[in-house]
């Protein structure tokens, strides 16, 4: 079993993206959960956000406590909230960020896992060029399968269009396309 945990605030997407991949996962043929941890938070109040990817029935359904892969969606958590609480030796780390892993003080983190597992992409800025909107969600699904491969970026795509239509489907595939090739890139660099 894969498990993630996404870190962001309420307004920025966070369990849209839990459920959009998970939908991406069934796409491709695996099992998937996904499910939300917030109470009645305001938008901008820290929300949690889980996804399970097995070729098994997936019969757990508490929180995910040791994820393979982190998404933060919002940087600003990293030194307020223990992030990485539980993540793998082996994990993944992806950061909504256009600073380096120096830059935003997590050398620590990098110490202890493969430094090529820890990725910043610039997702807000990819969404506010190709979406209008600064909605990085969609981009961090694109990059997250590039870095992963865990789901495959045109089960991401099908899972997007069947949940937002027209221009503002349309929009997000391009940002998370943009995403998934700067990851792609980087990796062949």
């Amino acid at each position: 079993m894969f498990e993630i945990r996404i870190h962001g605030r309420g307004g920025q997407g966070v369990v849209t993206a839990a459920e959009l991949l998970s939908v991406a996962a069934f796409r491709d043929g695996h099992e998937a959960q996904a499910f939300p941890s917030f109470g009645s938070e305001r938008m901008g109040a820290p929300v949690v956000s889980y996804c399970r990817i097995a070729d098994q029935p997936i019969r757990l359904r508490e929180p995910v406590a040791a994820p393979d892969a982190v998404i933060v969606v919002d940087a600003t958590l990293l030194h307020h909230v223990d992030l990485f609480a539980g993540l793998a030796p082996a994990g993944y780390v992806l950061i909504n960020s256009t600073r380096s892993v120096e830059e935003l003080g997590i050398c620590d983190l990098a110490d202890r896992l493969d430094r090529r597992r820890i990725l910043t992409v610039a997702a807000t800025d990819l969404a506010r060029q190709h979406i209008g909107r600064p909605v990085p969600n969609v981009c961090l699904l694109g990059a997250f399968a590039a870095q992963t491969g865990s789901v495959s970026f045109a089960s991401i795509e099908s899972a997007v269009r069947d949940r937002f239509h027209g221009p503002v489907a349309k929009a997000n595939v391009t940002a998370g396309r943009a995403a998934y090739d700067t990851v792609r890139e980087a990796q062949h660099a």
